[in-house]
């Protein structure tokens, strides 16, 4: 008998490797999952004479801690002004949130 060898091409470890999915699938897969999702979510439609604009937000922004202090014991406090008149009001709110709360400024510097 002669001594021969069965000769595979590839290891068991190179087949798994070609039969994994690669990892740009699963963070294309989870991004149509999460659109999926957020495709449902709606707002209500505002319907309001005159909703409050970029300097209301800027004020609510500046304000956010002690609004939410004051929400904690009253519910009718919001620190956040629905309907508003959009993206202005937003970044108004953003704004001021971000001055009051620094900005990363000191974070920044260091």
């Amino acid at each position: 008998m002669s001594n021969l060898r069965l000769v595979q091409r590839g290891s068991s470890e190179d087949n798994k490797r070609a039969m994994k999915p690669p990892k740009q699938l699963y963070v294309v897969l989870i991004a149509y999952m999460l659109l999926l999702l957020v495709s449902c979510a709606h707002q209500p439609i505002p319907e309001a004479y005159d909703p409050p604009g970029f300097f209301m937000g800027l004020w609510n922004g500046l304000t956010i801690f002690f609004a939410l202090i004051g929400h904690l014991f009253d519910n009718s406090i919001r620190i956040y002004a629905f309907p508003n008149s959009g993206g202005w009001y937003d970044f108004g709110f953003f704004l001021g949130a971000c001055i009051f709360g620094g900005g990363g400024g000191s974070v920044a510097s260091s």
